[in-house]
Order: C-alpha cells, then sequence, then structure tokens
C-alpha cells in the first residue's frame, strides 16, 4: 500500500474515531478489571517507559494540556502505546489499563 493511501486512510480512521472518542464517558470502564490492568501495566514496564519519555518518575506525562480530556481519548492513547510498542493487548485489556490510570490520573466521571 502506497504511503499516500495509508495517510489517507489513517485521517479517515481519526475522522471517524475523534469524535467517538470525545462522546465516550467514563462508563467505558465499567466493569473493567482494575486488577489486571495493574498487573499488565507491571509486565509490560508502562512506568519506566514513561520516566525515559519525561523524566522523574513519569507521572508528568499523565494529563497533558489539553491532549487528553475524555474517558474516549484516555482509552485511545493507551491502544496508542499498545499499537505502536506491539505490546499485544487484547480490547478489554486495553480497556483495563485506561481504567486504573482513570482512577489514579483522570477521574473522568
Amino acid at each position: 500500500m502506497h504511503t499516500a493511501t495509508r495517510r489517507t486512510l489513517a485521517a479517515i480512521a481519526c475522522a471517524i474515531a475523534t469524535p467517538l472518542a470525545l462522546a465516550q464517558g467514563a462508563d467505558i470502564f465499567k466493569g473493567a478489571d482494575t486488577a489486571l490492568g495493574e498487573k499488565l501495566m507491571k509486565e509490560h514496564n508502562c512506568a519506566q517507559c514513561h520516566a525515559k519519555q519525561v523524566g522523574g518518575d513519569g507521572n508528568s506525562i499523565y494529563k497533558p494540556q489539553g491532549r487528553i480530556n475524555t474517558a474516549g481519548l484516555l482509552r485511545g492513547m493507551v491502544e496508542m502505546c499498545n499499537t505502536n510498542l506491539n505490546l499485544g493487548m487484547f480490547p478489554e485489556e486495553v480497556t483495563a489499563v485506561a481504567a486504573v490510570l482513570n482512577r489514579d490520573h483522570y477521574k473522568f466521571k
């Protein structure tokens, strides 16, 4: 597939996904297995990766100004890490990790 085609498909996917992500409330985390999320965050060394990116203990990566302001966008960011780092998490695992981040840092209602 040509680079231009990939970019076009990515732009279409973002155009479709962004309104959906903005519309989703924290109810997307209802029933999420936060114990599993905590386990996965340790297994995938999330804190260490974040510390490499932003320094310190890595917690300053959470709540970047203006970037993640809905539960859907938070879940999307976790999915981006999953995809970019080839972590192989299933959708319910991504949701579990995002639920932990919401509980501990974002607190979306």
